[in-house]
């Protein structure tokens, strides 16, 4: 009997006159073959061995470094034949006894393909649907903004359809926390879209809500009285208070920060302002606008290009003549501020600035809103002040007004007179003074700022 070892296979072979056979290990396997020597059959048996010898190396290759190639699972019953008698009568033709068999290595079933995951609906998409779905009434009242009529509404959003209501200090007279909410829930009801509520609370001698002593001990303090107490710290929080208490009532904008550099008491605008250059003005800016978002409570930037010391627009028009350079260097940076840091809509003032457009307010000019658009990169909403001020009331009437503001580029319109203006631009879409697609851009900007405030799901 000779022995030959090849890596972990071990081929045992001879024979006994009449037969030869051989007993093939591999593992714990034994492999039994018993064929009748002839010429032929020694052929076979070569050819056999050749074969179980090639399949071994095979199998030691698949990985060298894994000890247990070659082998069979642990799952396999390993099966020994016992080598047959060599008085076992055979036929002339090779007897070949039952080889066992593996179980084969059932194939990797291929992982189901997953399901198709939709993506996400994004914001422009939801707005684009529901512009869709939207008649022109309803996209011309998306426009504006305006002054809250308690009396008549709930029939007001029925009627125009309007895009928000503004609160002032009388609709909080013999009020409650609990009145004007219920009050306020009972107008978002009867709206098909949610409604804008805003209020002006920005502290010192604007404040509509906290000098009613039902909603606050004391009223909120103007910026520049907040920072000489405690600085950036005390404004944020005070920022976070207002916000807190405008939403636990069910307003969702605050027409605030005010964002005009001023320096000089005598300046119509400087107790509402920051009152210092235009470097801390901006970081106000910032400031608050940082927080309004945490808070998720929109923001309004005012009064664009800047105020400067111009007079009062509520009583009269106001012509500003300063050069283009000084809103460059100095009045524009907080809106540049407020703007980087994520305002959603900036209000435009209705002074005439000369180096920018000597024949229109700053509201109704083309050219201020390009400079906003162009130059400033805001893609936010952009309001008027309202157009009910003398300002606007000495220039042109109320119907024409709103026309002007739209066709300027206003995508809001702050109004009082709303019942003459929303008729009015109507008239002026159907006679094409005003376009659709300059109306479907201004309601789109409303829908993804409404979006953004989580008004609209």
């Amino acid at each position: 009997m000779k022995r030959k070892d090849t890596a972990k296979t071990i081929l045992t072979y001879g024979t006994n006159n009449t037969f030869y056979f051989a007993a093939i290990s591999q593992g714990n396997l034994r492999y039994v073959i018993g064929i009748k020597m002839t010429r032929k059959y020694k052929l076979y048996i070569l050819f056999l061995l050749t074969i179980t010898l090639f399949t071994g190396c095979a199998r030691l290759s698949v990985n060298p470094g894994d000890s247990s190639a070659g082998q069979p699972s642990k799952d396999t019953i390993s099966t020994e034949t016992s080598t047959p008698s060599s008085t076992a009568e055979v036929t002339k033709t090779p007897t070949v006894t039952a080889v066992p068999t593996l179980s084969p290595t059932p194939s990797p079933t291929s992982s189901p393909t997953p399901t198709e995951v939709p993506a996400a609906v994004t914001k422009e998409e939801k707005a684009a649907k529901i512009l869709s779905q939207m008649t022109l009434n309803e996209k011309v009242g998306q426009m504006f903004f305006v002054r809250c009529i308690k009396s008549q509404a709930l029939v007001d959003i029925e009627n125009y359809h309007l895009g928000g209501y503004i609160l002032f200090g009388d609709d909080f007279k013999d009020q409650t926390k609990s009145s004007i909410k219920s009050t306020l829930s009972a107008y978002q009801k009867e709206s098909k879209i949610p409604m804008l509520i805003g209020v002006d609370e920005e502290g010192g001698t604007v404040n509509r809500i906290s000098r009613n002593p039902a909603f606050r001990k004391y009223p909120f303090k103007s910026p520049q009285d907040l920072y000489k107490e405690g600085g950036f710290g005390l404004i944020t929080s005070d920022t976070k208070e207002k916000a807190q208490l405008l939403k636990s009532l069910g307003i969702n904008v605050n027409l605030a920060p005010v964002s005009d550099v001023s320096t000089d008491p005598k300046d119509f605008i400087y107790e509402r302002s920051f009152g210092k250059n235009a470097e801390k003005t901006s970081d106000y800016v910032k400031t608050v606008v940082n927080q309004m978002n945490k808070s998720g409570i929109g923001s309004t930037l005012k009064h664009f290009p800047g105020y400067g010391s111009n007079v009062d627009t509520h009583t009269g028009i106001a012509i500003d003549e300063r050069s283009y350079d000084t809103f460059l260097t100095s009045d524009f940076l907080p809106f540049i501020a407020g703007i980087k840091a994520g305002a959603g809509s900036i209000l435009v003032s209705h002074n005439i600035v000369t180096s920018m457009d000597k024949n229109h307010p700053a509201s109704l000019s083309p050219k201020v809103h390009q400079l906003l658009r162009d130059e400033l990169g805001f893609q936010g909403v952009i309001m008027t002040d309202d157009l009910s001020m003398d300002a606007i009331k000495d220039y042109t009437g109320d119907e024409e007004a709103a026309v002007l503001a739209i066709s300027a580029g206003n995508d809001l319109v702050v109004a009082t007179d709303y019942e003459v203006q929303i008729p009015a631009v109507l008239s002026a879409i159907k006679s094409g003074e005003l376009t659709k697609d300059r109306i479907d851009e201004a309601v789109t900007r409303i829908l993804l700022w409404k979006l953004d405030l989580g008004l609209i799901k």
